[in-house]
């Protein structure tokens, strides 16, 4: 059943109760992973394996991922080169209150330090299985950056 989750602002990215962070590092440019994560929603189930479908809506996006939850984003951010948000309004994750979720590109040697920000409320039960979650979390994200990357280099 879909729920609608407690509207929060981009500044829950640091305040949020609960906040995974992980960065990788990309050959590719900022502008070319922007783009990928941005622009070409529907392309984000090729490069990271856990979506099975995304598409854009008025904005925002539908996503679902693998496994069956379901997500209504609004974009809250969308820097070129530089910063993509979201935050989730409905879901069917059961113990979710709030979600924001950032993706920061910033310049690291001949390349992008990719940074993803997972915030969350959530009850208790949920809480504790996302920290538990966390190394699945980061490999997860580390694998996309790396698919992801992979692609733009063959691309170009």
């Amino acid at each position: 059943m879909a729920r609608r989750l407690r509207p929060v602002e981009l500044d829950f990215v640091e305040t949020a109760p609960l906040r995974l962070v992980f960065a990788a590092d990309a050959a590719a440019p900022a502008d070319a992973l922007y783009r990928a994560l941005a622009v070409e929603t529907e392309a984000w189930p090729r490069w990271f394996s856990a979506v099975s479908h995304a598409r854009a809506t008025e904005g925002g996006r539908e996503v679902r991922l693998r496994g069956g939850t379901r997500f209504e984003e609004t974009v809250m951010a969308a820097e070129p080169g530089a910063r993509y948000a979201y935050r989730v309004d409905v879901t069917n994750a059961p113990g979710l209150h709030a979600l924001l979720e950032e993706w920061r590109l910033t310049p690291a040697g001949r390349g992008t330090r990719v940074q993803w920000t997972f915030a969350a409320s959530a009850g208790a039960p949920l809480r504790f299985a996302l920290r538990l979650g966390r190394p699945g979390f980061g490999r997860a994200f580390r694998d996309a950056v790396r698919t992801l990357d992979r692609r733009l280099a063959a691309a170009s």
